[in-house]
């Protein structure tokens, strides 16, 4: 459901959505801990209100404010997931059946002349399991020729740790909740690279309906021993 209102100067503009999610989880237990009665499903929903304003400063400036409240219940651990505790017996994760995020951001765009773009975005995160985190992006798209842009980008985020997140054979039978996803660690990551857009007017290798190209490649590196390079592709037909 969704719905968008214009300021009356049209400078301005105020949206709302609300999105469901109803998901059934497949229960896949580690292969040790797999008996007859959990190959099942079980229930996981999500409800999520998403509130934004936008502003057109002038014409060169224009922001966007981003507030998010989303509320999941039912079966939120990973069910192959395993924990081993301190006497390295091992057990699936465990985790709470509720779970309420909070994130907040800012965008902003800056036409520096018709060359140049300024492209940044910050948001703020918390949940009720004890995770925070904080994203930092910016993007400078620089227009070559009328048709070749390139857009070196940046994106910087870091997380504390959630309440119920232990490392290998640190977690005991005294837990209510465990896990030892790393994804609910604390650590830090960094992103970086740089796209090629071509958009010439009479099209692409000689096809004319394919009016736009754009090539991305990016270095992504977190701070708990991951790396990886991704390439990606977007093509545009008219």
């Amino acid at each position: 459901i969704g719905f968008a209102k214009n300021t009356p100067n049209k400078m301005g503009e105020f949206t709302a959505k609300l999105q469901a999610y109803l998901d059934q989880v497949k229960m896949i237990a580690p292969i040790e801990l797999r008996t007859a009665d959990n190959n099942g499903t079980s229930a996981r929903n999500t409800f999520a209100l998403s509130l934004s304003y936008s502003q057109i400063i002038n014409q060169n400036f224009q922001v966007e404010f981003l507030a998010d409240g989303i509320q999941q219940t039912g079966y939120l651990s990973l069910p192959f997931h395993r924990v081993y505790f301190t006497d390295n017996s091992v057990h699936q994760e465990a985790l709470p059946d509720k779970r309420f995020k909070i994130p907040l951001g800012v965008r902003a765009n800056y036409f520096l002349g018709d060359k140049f773009i300024v492209r940044a975005y910050y948001r703020y995160y918390t949940d009720d399991w004890g995770l925070k985190s904080n994203t930092f992006s910016l993007e400078t798209p620089v227009k070559i020729s009328p048709f070749v842009s390139v857009s070196p980008f940046y994106r910087y985020y870091s997380q504390t740790s959630a309440k119920y997140f232990a490392p290998y054979q640190q977690h005991t039978a005294f837990d209510d909740f465990y896990t030892s996803n790393y994804d609910l660690s604390k650590f830090d990551s960094h992103f970086y690279g740089a796209g090629i857009r071509l958009n010439p007017k009479n099209g692409l290798f000689g096809v004319n309906r394919l009016n736009m190209l754009e090539i991305r490649y990016g270095h992504y590196t977190k701070s708990i021993g991951m790396q990886s390079d991704i390439i990606s592709l977007n093509l545009r037909f008219k």
